[in-house]
């Protein structure tokens, strides 16, 4: 019997670190005839991460917002951001699958990743049935991962991520192709006008009342409007972009501390490192050494 939680009360599972890996945002999981974690079962529970699951071979059934899915071999999962994810049964399972925070994607300087449909929660399905060329395809792209993963060297992360590009945007094209089309409806034309507001003003303007004003609605109407077709608030989408412009400015340039504070609107430079920490668990300093050992 599935347990009945609030929704304001389901758990929340963050990506735990490979402790023989040196990025903790990035996660591959091979499971061969085995399952994942007993705990997670029969409880609805929602991921700060992003989870992509290749089936090789097994059965089971989970259910993603509500809707039930049977495990099938030669199928792709993914979940994205606070979804309801409830694990009802896994048998005998070989799969491979990668976790990745949203800090993982930015930090590779690549906001084009970001702006994937399947990131953005842009398709109702998470389930994809592969043919036969595809399934070769996914497997050749994984094998280059999982190589990759268990090599430690300089150039470790930038090949990952090289080859984790090939497999995200594959998959995309792969999901859009299954999608009905659609006539674009308001709700989701006001999600990409906000985003583009965002990415012109973020340096000045960090309240989602700033950008309710430009596109003349309610702060509340926004909101809520944002959330339903993003999956995430507003003021998430704001602090992300700033977020991603400081990684950028931290990991580029030399510039100080306060002069990146400065570049961002921040007028106090201590305020500006509380605000990085709260987002990303590192100070600027931390993430500036960190990043750099790692990508040198």
């Amino acid at each position: 019997m599935l347990s009945i939680i609030p929704a304001q009360q389901l758990p929340v599972y963050s990506l735990e670190p490979d402790p023989k890996s040196p990025n903790p945002d990035f996660r591959v999981y091979n499971f061969e005839g085995v399952i994942p974690a007993q705990s997670e079962f029969l409880v609805p529970h929602r991921k700060d991460h992003f989870l992509l699951v290749f089936t090789k071979s097994g059965h089971g059934r989970q259910w993603i917002d509500m809707r039930p899915y049977d495990i099938k071999p030669g199928t792709v999962y993914f979940s994205g951001l606070n979804q309801v994810i409830v694990k009802e049964e896994l048998n005998n399972l070989f799969s491979t699958g990668i976790a990745f925070t949203p800090e993982y994607l930015l930090l590779q300087d690549n906001i084009a990743l970001t702006r994937l449909p399947m990131l953005q929660n842009g398709f109702h399905d998470v389930e994809l049935e592969l043919t036969g060329n595809d399934i070769g395809f996914i497997e050749q792209q994984l094998s280059l991962i999982n190589t990759e993963y268990n090599t430690r060297g300089e150039w470790q992360q930038r090949m990952i991520i090289a080859h984790f590009t090939v497999l995200l945007t594959f998959l995309n094209r792969r999901f859009a192709e299954k999608q009905t089309p659609q006539v674009p409806v308001a709700d989701s034309l006001l999600l990409n006008r906000f985003q583009e507001k965002v990415d012109a003003n973020f340096r000045h303007r960090h309240e989602v009342a700033d950008y309710a004003s430009l596109l003349n609605l309610s702060a509340g109407h926004l909101s809520e409007v944002i959330k339903s077709q993003s999956g995430r608030p507003a003021i998430k989408h704001i602090h992300d972009r700033i977020v991603l412009e400081a990684r950028r400015l931290l990991f580029h340039t030399d510039q100080t501390l306060k002069e990146i504070a400065f570049d961002l609107g921040f007028n106090d430079a201590s305020y500006f490192s509380r605000f990085f920490k709260r987002e990303t668990r590192y100070t600027p300093a931390e993430f500036r050494s960190n990043t750099r050992k790692m990508y040198q």
